[in-house]
């Protein structure tokens, strides 16, 4: 059985905080997720590995016995056969006998094991470990963890199921109680509701609100600024009995930009006489107006990037983009005397059949 360096898989030291350990998982987790590597065994291989490592290392108890286990797992393991000795952080672990002390134990599904490593069955499992019943003891207080839901990221028990959007929002479903004896116990929150929302541009540059009625409760919720169109967002224990909401964003269509992403499009109309000779057009966008430079003898179609007036990269930083795309319209209603100026113009002008 092969020893697995957890720190390593996230690619964290092993002074890196949990807060650390859950970014790494959640960056690791979108790069690696069957969702977005389709077909791809190394991808899937790669998520599990992950997933097993964040499934210790996300969980504060866990990550403690895993330190402890340290490299020195073979002698552990072959003391724990034994019956232990005495002073070893893993000595003693005969099962559901002797006295009390750090327990944990796998009580969910045998298939959510599907995935994991034996070195993780062995120490975290449950499954076919030398201690006995999956448990681990060690003097000290009492506490049991049921199931997988416990490790502050979320359940990653089924190492390559759940979309990436669950796995990366980070689901609930298992929070922990303490009874009057001491004893930590896993229980179940409710399940999480849904609702939908309608936002315009405007408000997907500069974030809104929104009032919710939830089972008779109006909460109020946040929704950030670069928001996608269908997107879905967490709010984590603001509902009824402290359930989480899942918002669901509808982004209506605006009547002049058009968006991609965190940039956005747009056609900006310019005069004959701009085109030709050049000057200063103003263009309004989300944030305001600004002057764009057109220089002479600009074609029509001609399109020009507005670096930083585009969108809002949700959660991120910096923003998009603008890009505006000319076009020339023109004069219309043209009299005698400025028809016969405009062929005395395209006569000196001479210009080239486009066509050719």
């Amino acid at each position: 059985m092969e020893y697995r360096d957890y720190y390593a898989a996230l690619g964290v030291p092993r002074s890196a905080s949990q807060a650390d350990i859950k970014k790494a998982f959640r960056k690791l987790a979108r790069q690696h997720h069957p969702d977005v590597n389709k077909g791809n065994p190394e991808a899937e291989r790669r998520f599990k590995e992950i997933s097993e490592a964040h499934e210790v290392l996300g969980d504060p108890e866990k990550r403690k016995l895993y330190d402890q286990l340290g490299a020195n797992w073979q002698a552990y393991q072959q003391a724990g056969a034994a019956g232990g000795r005495p002073g070893e952080p893993f000595a003693g672990f005969q099962g559901s006998g002797g006295p009390g002390g750090v327990r944990f134990e796998f009580r969910g599904n045998p298939e959510d094991l599907e995935g994991f490593s034996d070195f993780f069955r062995t120490f975290f499992g449950g499954g076919e470990s030398p201690f006995g019943a999956g448990s681990f003891r060690q003097p000290g207080d009492f506490a049991e963890a049921g199931g997988f839901a416990q490790s502050g990221g979320g359940s990653q028990g089924r190492a390559a199921s759940g979309s990436l959007e669950d796995i990366l929002a980070g689901l609930g479903g298992t929070e922990f109680g303490r009874e009057n004896n001491g004893r930590r116990t896993a229980t179940r929150r409710r399940s999480a509701l849904e609702a939908e929302a309608e936002v315009s541009l405007e408000e997907v540059a500069t974030g809104s609100s929104r009032r919710l009625e939830m089972e008779g409760r109006r909460i109020e919720v946040t929704i950030p600024p670069g928001v996608a169109d269908g997107q879905r967002i967490r709010f984590s224990g603001v509902g009824p009995e402290g359930s989480d909401v899942y918002l669901k964003v509808r982004v209506r269509s605006h009547p002049v930009f058009v968006r991609e992403g965190a940039d956005l499009r747009r056609e900006v109309p310019v005069t004959l006489h701009e085109a030709l000779l050049g000057g200063e057009v103003p263009v309004h966008t989300l944030g305001g107006r600004v002057l764009l430079r057109i220089p002479a003898e600009t074609q029509n179609g001609r399109t020009f990037r507005l670096a930083g007036q585009g969108l809002p990269r949700f959660r991120g930083e910096g923003r998009g983009d603008l890009y505006a795309k000319v076009r020339v319209v023109l004069p219309t209603g043209l009299s005698s005397e400025a028809r016969a100026a405009a062929e005395a113009f395209l006569e000196l002008a001479d210009q080239p059949d486009p066509r050719t």
